[in-house]
């Protein structure tokens, strides 16, 4: 019944609660804001942080542990593992300057495509203005990540069923190539515990939800051996370390 009321709860708040409560202020960020992007980012972030508190209220023994260092990151391109759908929602929550990359068809969705454009991320695979918009959005990160925002992304695309590495897409590499910034490598433990793939209900039984910092690469893109498979290789070796952990 607890799994239920959390679950049923977090959808109100998903729906009522962004209409009767967050749209005024997205609505005010669109027309007077100086910077649309931010201003969308900051208040994406303030949205799920509330979604994250209204878990807590429901698990007072849930245990989010989140490394210090992890929150400190800047201009940074960010990679981590991928279990939950809860895993973008913490994400987001921990960085009020950020960019991600969202699926196509989220972007076709009345309002909530409009937000995911205003707020600057990427659609995952486009065609037609779609194309476009990605495009830009990928031309626009260098800059952006100069200003202090960062740029996370799940290399393996997809949730992991068995908490394995799936396989690495070179995109996200590719695009920390082209920003020529550090790369962070993130590693998230137990949301697939919290809130299981391919189940509908939230669990609320007591658990550890962590996300440390493994690794901090600065790769030499100037370097005649740099390789993009190089660079995949050093990620996935962190994150298979810490697996073993």
């Amino acid at each position: 019944m607890m799994n239920l009321l959390l679950t049923l709860t977090l959808w109100l708040y998903f729906t009522l609660g962004f209409l009767c409560f967050f749209a005024p202020f997205y609505l005010a960020a669109a027309l007077f804001s100086p910077n649309h992007e931010i201003a969308f980012q900051k208040l994406n972030c303030r949205f799920y942080r509330i979604f994250i508190r209204i878990i807590r209220l429901f698990i007072p023994k849930l245990n989010l542990k989140i490394d210090k260092s992890a929150l400190a990151i800047r201009s940074s391109v960010i990679l981590c593992n991928h279990l939950s759908f809860l895993d973008p929602i913490i994400l987001i929550s921990m960085f009020t300057k950020h960019k991600t990359i969202a699926k196509s068809i989220f972007f076709k969705i009345p309002i909530f495509g409009q937000m995911l454009k205003a707020a600057g991320y990427i659609p995952s695979a486009a065609l037609g203005k779609l194309h476009t918009l990605m495009i830009q959005q990928i031309e626009d990160l260098p800059a952006y990540l100069q200003t202090g925002g960062n740029f996370f992304v799940f290399p393996e695309g997809t949730r992991s069923r068995n908490r394995e590495l799936g396989q690495f897409n070179p995109g996200a590499f590719k695009i920390a190539r082209l920003c020529r910034t550090p790369v962070k490598v993130l590693f998230i433990r137990h949301t697939d515990t919290l809130f299981k793939p391919g189940k509908f209900l939230f669990n609320t039984h007591p658990q550890t939800i962590t996300v440390s910092l493994i690794g901090s690469l600065n790769p030499d893109y100037d370097s005649a051996d740099f390789t993009i498979s190089a660079l995949i290789t050093q990620t996935r070796n962190l994150m298979q370390r810490e697996m073993q952990r």
